[in-house]
C-alpha cells in the first residue's frame, strides 16, 4: 500500500505538466477574433441576417460559418496562399451589413453559401495568425468558439426584429456595419 503512495504522485506530477503553450493557444484562438472590428461587424452580422431570417436560418448560418471558417483556418495553417484576404473580411461586413440593413430574404441555400465563401477569408486570416508555439487545435476551437459567441450576440440583438422598433434598430445596426465594411475596405486599399 505504501509502495503505490510514490507512483501515484509521480503519476499526478507527470500530468501536470499538459502540452505546453496549450491555456495560450486556446486563449490566443478566443482573442483573435476579438482584436479585430472587422471580424467582430461581420461575424455579429451572421447573427444579425440569422435571426432577421428566422428559423431555420437564425441556426444554419451561425452553425454554416465556422464550419467553413474552420477549413479556411486550415489553409492558413498549412501556409497556402488566398489573395485578397483583407478585402474579403471587409466585402463580408459590407455584403452583410446590407442584407441586413435592406432585409434581403435570399433562399436559405444562398445565404449559407454567401456566409460561407466569407467565412473562408476570415478563416484564412485567423489560421495565418497562429501565434508560433502553440498548438493549432486548441487556437482554432478558441476562435470557433468565440466566433459562435460574436453570432450569439448578434442572434440576440436580432430578436428585436419582432417590434416596429426592433426591425428599425437591426437596420440601423446592418447599416451601420455596411459603413465599418467600407472602412475597412477603404483600408485595404490604403
Amino acid at each position: 500500500m505504501l509502495a503505490t503512495v510514490p507512483a501515484t504522485l509521480w503519476a499526478q506530477a507527470a500530468l501536470a505538466h499538459v502540452q505546453q503553450g496549450g491555456a495560450a493557444g486556446l486563449l490566443a484562438g478566443l482573442q483573435h477574433p476579438l482584436s479585430g472590428l472587422d471580424h467582430v461587424l461581420a461575424m455579429v452580422a451572421v447573427g444579425l441576417w440569422g435571426a432577421q431570417l428566422g428559423a431555420p436560418a437564425i441556426w444554419v448560418l451561425p452553425v454554416a460559418f465556422p464550419l467553413v471558417m474552420a477549413l479556411g483556418g486550415v489553409s492558413g495553417f498549412f501556409g497556402l496562399q488566398l489573395p485578397g484576404v483583407e478585402i474579403g473580411i471587409a466585402a463580408s461586413a459590407i455584403v452583410l451589413g446590407a442584407a441586413v440593413a435592406f432585409e434581403v430574404r435570399p433562399p436559405l441555400v444562398i445565404a449559407a453559401l454567401v456566409v460561407g465563401c466569407f467565412a473562408i477569408f476570415h478563416g484564412h486570416a485567423h489560421g495565418t495568425e497562429l501565434p508560433p508555439g502553440q498548438s493549432a487545435l486548441l487556437y482554432s476551437m478558441g476562435f470557433v468558439i468565440a466566433t459562435g459567441c460574436l453570432h450569439a450576440l448578434g442572434i440576440g440583438i436580432g430578436t428585436f426584429h419582432r417590434w416596429s422598433w426592433g426591425r428599425r434598430l437591426l437596420r440601423s445596426a446592418g447599416a451601420a456595419v455596411t459603413a465599418g465594411g467600407a472602412f475597412f475596405m477603404w483600408k485595404a486599399f490604403s
